[in-house]
């Protein structure tokens, strides 16, 4: 728990904690308010669950998964979530989490342009570039609604993400950013990734180590 001040004021008091089922509508509206490049997305989507069923709720079932949460006194504000082998993932997710969805939402349905372009994710996730896994093996997702933004729970977010994952044994992260995104992408380079020519400009990287111990 944290309780901060700036410039005098006070901030409300605030947790992080793990993700559960129970959290997956405040998921799938803090994905959907971020969802347009990170702005909010909402009038582009008829279906509120489109982007969360893809971008968030794998993450609270998948095998080895990390999902966390920050949540203040108006409930969940942001999420960060992430995976140390990114090919065991998504092989997870193509073989097991996608199959009911594509029943659920079949080829050509989506009433808006918007959740046409979901349910194609949902039939035609791109797999990630064999260069990338092999230096970079671990991916990770943000999102952090307007309320909690610029007070540092990003950053804590991703570090305790970034520390479960090398505990998974993960020796690099990749994350995805739309180039839309400046803020976005500031905020992950400010966090230690950068991006790689050879790996496409969509992609920001960083090395992890484990801790060093004495």
């Amino acid at each position: 728990m944290w309780v901060g001040g700036a410039l005098g004021s006070v901030r409300s008091v605030a947790t992080i904690r793990t993700a559960t089922v129970e959290d997956t509508a405040s998921l799938h509206d803090v994905c959907l308010r971020t969802g347009a490049a990170g702005e909010d997305a909402t009038a582009l989507h008829e279906d509120p669950h489109m982007l969360g069923l893809f971008w968030a709720d794998p993450f609270v079932h998948a095998p080895e998964a990390v999902a966390l949460v920050v949540e203040d006194a108006e409930g969940v504000g942001g999420y960060a979530v992430g995976v140390p082998d990114t090919g065991a993932f998504e092989r997870w997710r193509d073989e097991v989490w996608l199959p009911p969805l594509r029943r659920r939402y079949p080829r050509g349905s989506g009433r808006t342009p918007a959740d046409a372009a979901a349910v194609r994710l949902l039939h035609e996730p791109p797999p990630t570039d064999p260069a990338v896994l092999r230096r970079y093996p671990a991916h990770l997702h943000a999102d952090l609604l307007p309320r909690v933004q610029g007070h540092g729970w990003g950053r804590r977010l991703v570090e305790d993400v970034l520390a479960r994952l090398v505990s998974a044994g993960a020796t690099g992260a990749h994350v995805g950013v739309d180039p839309r995104n400046a803020r976005g992408r500031a905020f992950w380079q400010r966090l230690g990734f950068t991006p790689d020519a050879g790996l496409g400009e969509h992609l920001l990287v960083r090395g992890l180590r484990p801790p060093v111990t004495r």
